[in-house]
């Protein structure tokens, strides 16, 4: 009944050459397995080859359509509540070996280049609820309060009942819960019953345990709540780990955020080679953990976007010997008529090597004042040379040439370059590397390849929303659908004949 050259038959032969040790030692020794874990996998990358992505849809393909009845063999269908333990408690610590195993294969029977390899990101929408948000900035507000009123009352209060409490920089739960002993240490002594209900008359000492009471929750609250910020600015209540985003999907279109996931492809001849699920907003902290996965395939060139573009991540891959491809964020700005002709810019000002200075479009030498240091999110120093113009007084062209908001008024401001020398060599590097004839070609590659896949996911396949909750689970779902994305492809380019092509050579005339 099936096809020689379908695709299920292909997800079998592939599967059936993996080691599933790992996935066997995920279940106890004791009991008996109802249902193959083998089979359940198959099931389950199947489901996700062909955009079945429910539970109880999977369960309700186990009984109906011929090809799951063909990954099952004699077994009996499962039911969603095994599909649905399987795949969030099962699968997560052994995915990412399963998913190394089918990358192994490809690159064994030379579907692989293992050289260029293609990087983007985008943002998915996560399984919480869209207007579950807690912001830093506000926690920090609400919290800076309750301490100033903690720190107001409670001194005052302790002395009523001949105790003392000391606030020092900060009260912390801890302090509030030896405080509520000791009140309730008072009571057990004088012998007072806590009375509750309308008509009742509280005591002093019931009041104020109430009120130390209420102030322990309100300060727990906010101390789980910066635990989950960890160094995001946001997250959900209804799922923590998602970060509200900016995306393309905006559904009330007002630019409104939505919680999601930063998900990060590799992807080299089509085939997704890597992938991972990221808290960040930006796409730059993510390319140096993603380039490590990838070091182990040994790949050598890897190819981004303007989003990855910083000074940190040129230095890693000088340092690791890599030849990386990575378009400068300036790089199509630069072209247009307005950036050439902002006098403002330290591009187009003309340079003097020898005295270390910039000369600005009236004439005026700009020369370096000092080093600034900085560190970035993930610890990398940063050496900026600041570069300061003094004869600004009296300029005519001073509104045209400094730009930004300042509280300081326009005629006291002076003109001020801030110049990195590592990243404007790199970047002036990086500039020559994509225009020559190979970077041209990686760059094409790259709009089509990742930027394909980014497609066919999230479009074709109609993946725009995970379904399970929490950094772990999401990643190992992400992995179930690049593995079904990598069969359809391997499916693809069997019957069109294109085993074994790595780039795409743009056709000319």
């Amino acid at each position: 009944m099936i096809p020689a050259d379908d695709s299920v038959r292909l997800l079998s032969a592939v599967f059936e050459r993996m080691d599933y040790s790992k996935l066997y030692a995920a279940y106890s020794r004791m009991g008996r397995i109802e249902i193959s874990p083998k089979r359940l996998f198959k099931i389950l990358v199947y489901g996700y080859m062909n955009n079945i992505y429910s539970s109880r849809k999977l369960e309700q393909a186990c009984r109906r359509d011929v090809n799951f009845m063909y990954l099952l063999g004699r077994e009996k269908a499962p039911d969603h509540a095994t599909l649905a333990r399987f795949r969030s408690e099962r699968l997560t610590d052994v995915i990412d070996d399963l998913f190394t195993q089918l990358v192994g294969q490809l690159a064994a029977t030379g579907e692989l280049s293992l050289s260029s390899v293609f990087i983007d990101g985008t943002k998915l929408e996560a399984n919480a609820n869209r207007y579950s948000f807690v912001w830093k900035k506000s926690t920090q507000k609400y919290e800076q309060k309750l301490q100033e009123k903690m720190k107001d009352e409670l001194p005052t209060l302790a002395a009523g009942f001949g105790l003392r409490f000391y606030a020092g920089e900060a009260i912390k739960a801890k302090g509030l819960k030896k405080l509520r002993k000791r009140l309730k240490a008072l009571q057990a002594q004088q012998g007072i019953v806590f009375v509750h209900g309308k008509g009742q008359r509280k005591t002093a000492l019931q009041r104020a345990v109430e009120t130390v009471e209420q102030y322990l929750a309100r300060q727990k609250k906010y101390d789980d709540y910066n635990h989950s910020f960890g160094e995001r600015n946001s997250f959900s209540k209804t799922d923590r780990d998602a970060t509200f985003l900016r995306m393309k999907e905006d559904h009330m279109k007002n630019g409104q955020l939505k919680p999601g996931y930063n998900a990060t492809l590799a992807v080299d001849a089509e085939y997704i080679v890597g992938a991972a699920i990221s808290q960040e907003r930006s796409d730059s902290q993510t390319l140096i953990p993603m380039l490590k996965k990838l070091q182990r395939l040994g790949y050598t060139k890897p190819v981004a976007d303007a989003g990855f573009e910083s000074e940190e991540n040129y230095t890693w891959c000088e340092e690791n010997e890599l030849t990386a491809f990575i378009k400068p964020s300036n790089h199509d700005k630069a072209k247009t008529r307005k950036y050439k002709s902002d006098i403002g810019r330290r591009e187009n000002m003309p340079y003097d090597e020898s005295s270390d200075s910039y000369r600005c479009h009236r004439g005026h030498s700009i020369r370096a004042a000092y080093e600034k240091k900085t560190k970035s999110k993930a610890g990398y120093a940063i050496v900026t040379t600041v570069y300061t113009c003094t004869e600004c007084t009296g300029c005519p062209h001073k509104a045209q040439c400094i730009k930004g908001k300042s509280k300081t008024p326009l005629e006291e401001r002076n003109k001020n370059l801030y110049v990195s020398k590592t990243f404007l060599r790199q970047r002036q590097q990086m500039q020559e590397r994509i225009q020559s004839k190979a970077g041209i070609l990686l760059r094409i590659n790259r709009s089509i390849q990742v930027e394909g896949a980014f497609g066919v996911l999230k479009q074709d396949m109609g993946f725009r929303r995970f379904l399970m909750r929490g950094s772990i689970k999401v990643q190992t779902e992400f992995l179930l659908l690049c593995m079904g994305y990598n069969l359809n492809k391997l499916h693809s380019k069997i019957q069109n004949d294109r085993c074994g092509s790595y780039l795409h050579i743009p056709k000319t005339a």
